[in-house]
């Protein structure tokens, strides 16, 4: 019995060992995406997409993030957007803000741990509102030009958006070249009547941070109803990107699901669908 008690302390051991340094454990990708009526001009932007940095708290996160910032600052894409949970507690603030500054002024969205709402114990809200490091967009709409084009980058409020007092729908731009909807949350597109937006990103989902295989299939400990946790898929909405995140919450260890910087590349495709009323 001793030495069973044993082999089950080393395997566990072994494994939150695995799993903390797998929350810094980066990955890299480079991902293509189809826009439906992308215009010549836009064929080949790239967008980096970060998300979930949750500075502030013990975790390996901080590393994945320092990171991600550097591959990207070496890529120089030609939009940096930021898809919330930038911070789980005021103390990550000026760690935050030095990897922003890095970005070059990327774009931003809130999310709920930046504002406390969550259920982590160890969360705590940032004041964020005079981010200059970055474009904050709380439920507003910006419009920039990019190779001759239009393209309106809207962002959705963490808070109005958990009261459900947020109208996303109302964020779009519908005369621009490519419209482009930040919001930490998933399930945005939900709410969002079809050929709202041409693409969606988001996070929140941390790919599911503690995955674990069975007979049956995958389970995860985070978001374990949720099916698509990270990667591209294609909505009614708009083409959605999940990115799996940077940091942690709750546990500082990630397994089987690692910390990633995806940078999308557009190219066209299909005819755009147009909004539904």
């Amino acid at each position: 019995m001793a030495a069973l008690l044993v082999g089950v302390a080393i395997v566990v051991l072994g494994v939150l060992a695995y799993g903390w340094f797998e929350a810094g454990w980066l990955r890299r990708r480079v991902v293509e995406v189809e826009i439906a009526g992308l215009p010549p001009a836009l064929d080949g932007l790239r967008i980096a997409h970060l998300s979930d940095f949750h500075l502030g708290v013990v975790s390996r996160g901080r590393v994945a993030a320092e990171l991600a910032v550097a591959w990207v600052e070496e890529r120089r894409p030609e939009l940096v957007c930021v898809t919330g949970d930038l911070v789980s507690h005021p103390r990550g603030e000026r760690a935050l803000r030095l990897l922003l500054a890095r970005l070059g002024r990327p774009y931003v969205v809130l999310g709920n741990h930046d504002v406390a709402v969550t259920r982590d114990p160890f969360s705590r809200r940032a004041e964020l509102d005079d981010l200059h490091e970055a474009v904050l967009l709380r439920d507003e709409t910006v419009t920039v030009e990019l190779r001759g084009t239009t393209v309106s980058i809207a962002g959705v409020d963490p808070e109005t958006f958990q009261r459900r007092t947020a109208s996303p729908v109302a964020l779009a731009r519908g005369g621009a070249d490519l419209r482009l909807l930040l919001c930490h949350f998933p399930d945005v597109t939900r709410r969002l009547p079809a050929g709202s937006f041409d693409l969606i990103l988001a996070g929140h989902l941390h790919g599911g941070q503690i995955v674990i295989p069975t007979p049956r299939g995958r389970v995860t400990l985070a978001h374990p109803g949720v099916r698509d946790l990270q990667g591209v898929h294609r909505r009614p909405a708009g083409v959605l990107h999940v990115s799996p995140g940077l940091g942690t919450t709750f546990v500082p260890f990630r397994l089987l699901a690692r910390p990633e910087v995806t940078e999308l590349v557009l190219r066209p495709g299909a005819p755009r669908l147009q909004q539904s009323s």
